[in-house]
């Protein structure tokens, strides 16, 4: 007996043959692909939604092989069940939240205490989104303060530093209208020198700023040699040019690893000082730290202040709606390590640098510019003999094996260096770290045996990041 295969008496949806995607529910499933570029008309499950983010979001790297990015990609699972506790706080609402200010007001006076603040308790500071914002907090008080000294109608004023400083001070610079006076690199200096710098200083030079931990290579600036050079400047002129320190990265390296380098509070030049708690404070992405010595260094009229049980609690930032999460997270990890943890840490992640940096240079395709004994970063370069490949193919082939090492050029006046940059963090695990090496070195021959560099955009740096 034939079937009739007449019209069907009503419109029916394909079942997928994915069973997760083909859900019962037509309203729920998810039989083809969602608009990308527009909401869709009706909703669908959470499962499906969450399934078709998780199934695109496989395509990005893994963060834990990224060794382009300062950023934690890894804590302990308490910190991540107190940031999920966190998550809906709003950082801003100190009234509703007097708690989690209170903890962010604890992380400032620690690290007040930690870079060495004449008087703690009298340090002011806050936190932000990260080192970019509170780099501009840094500039905008530098700024004020330069305009009380200066009320000159037209005066321009002018920032100095290397030309090696992160991008967010040429960001400041252009929000502020503010003349970048920047030292080049040269020769093997691949950072500021202090007496150019001084150099460049004038009656409407706002600051200096001193970067401990280079992005570019790892190294730490001469922190104390920029002030005695600008306290010379002072006896021989009478300008008295403040100092900002970016301690993105090293402000939570040097004082447990070097603790006889003096770069912070310990100056009386120095007036303020940033960090990363997402970088080597070892909190996931975004925190960072802003510090003034004390309450002269940062005007008053830049404070927003805000009543809480009786109490004021200062605050300068430039965002105002954000979780608090990640400063309960800072908090978390500055009480769970306490100085001897982080210090354990921190020399565990620049030991791993230091052993991976001199298993490169023993291959001998290479040359160290750095040797992660400052910042656990390095970078290197290819020895003058060869020939066949540069450091772009290097990049781009340990690309294919999963690693995200970023290559780039070097700015003026040294932009015929071409170099990698490795930054090790905590969670990259001498196993990974061999790892590492061993693919590296698997690469090598097929790249010796290329008739020359592949072509390029000269321009163009792969997966860089400060």
């Amino acid at each position: 007996m034939a079937l009739h295969k007449g019209p069907a008496k009503h419109d029916e949806r394909p079942l997928s043959v994915n069973p997760f995607y083909g859900e019962a529910n037509p309203v729920g499933g998810m039989t083809e692909a969602p608009p990308k570029h527009r909401m869709p008309d009706g909703p669908i499950s959470p499962s499906t939604a969450y399934q078709v983010v998780h199934d695109e979001l496989m395509l990005d790297g893994n963060s834990r092989l990224n060794l382009a990015t300062f950023v934690t990609t890894w804590m302990e699972p308490q910190a991540g069940v107190l940031m999920a506790e966190c998550r809906d706080k709003n950082m801003i609402d100190k009234d509703e939240y007097p708690r989690t200010a209170e903890l962010e007001r604890r992380c400032v006076a620690m690290l007040a205490d930690l870079w060495n603040a004449p008087d703690p308790s009298a340090a002011v500071g806050c936190s932000t989104t990260g080192s970019s914002e509170a780099c501009m907090l840094a500039g905008m008080a530098l700024k004020r303060r330069w305009s009380k000294r200066n009320p000159a109608a037209g005066a321009r004023p002018n920032l100095v530093m290397g030309i090696n400083v992160q991008v967010c001070w040429e960001k400041f610079c252009n929000f502020w209208e503010v003349e970048p006076r920047l030292v080049p690199m040269e020769g093997d200096r691949y950072h500021l020198d202090p007496q150019a710098a001084a150099d460049l200083c004038d009656e409407n030079t706002i600051g200096v700023v001193g970067i401990l931990g280079s992005t570019f290579d790892g190294s730490y600036e001469p922190i104390a040699d920029l002030c005695a050079a600008l306290d010379a400047l002072q006896e021989r002129s009478g300008l008295d040019v403040p100092v900002h320190v970016d301690g993105a990265s090293g402000g939570m390296v040097a004082p447990f690893l070097d603790p006889d380098v003096v770069w912070d509070f310990r100056l009386p030049r120095v007036a303020s000082i940033n960090t990363s708690g997402h970088k080597y404070g070892l909190v996931y992405p975004g925190v960072g730290w802003a510090l003034w010595r004390d309450k002269e260094a940062l005007p008053e009229e830049l404070v927003f202040r805000v009543n809480y049980l009786g109490g004021d609690m200062p605050t300068f930032a430039l965002n105002f709606s954000r979780p608090g999460a990640q400063v309960v997270a800072q908090y978390y990890t500055l009480l769970r390590l306490g100085r001897e943890g982080y210090r354990a840490v921190q020399q565990s992640t620049r030991d791993v640098a230091m052993t991976v940096a001199e298993k490169v240079e023993s291959l001998g395709d290479f040359r160290l510019l750095t040797r992660g004994d400052q910042l656990p970063v390095f970078a290197f370069t290819t020895a003058p003999e060869v020939t066949a490949y540069d450091v772009f193919d290097v990049s781009r082939r340990l690309r294919e094996h999963g690693w995200l090492v970023p290559a780039y050029t070097f700015p003026p006046n040294r932009e015929d260096l071409s170099v990698i940059r490795v930054v090790c963090r905590n969670g990259f695990s001498e196993d990974l770290a061999a790892l590492f090496v061993d693919d590296l070195t698997r690469l090598l021959p097929e790249l010796r045996k290329q008739s020359g560099p592949a072509i390029r955009d000269k321009g163009a740096a792969t997966g860089f990041h400060h």
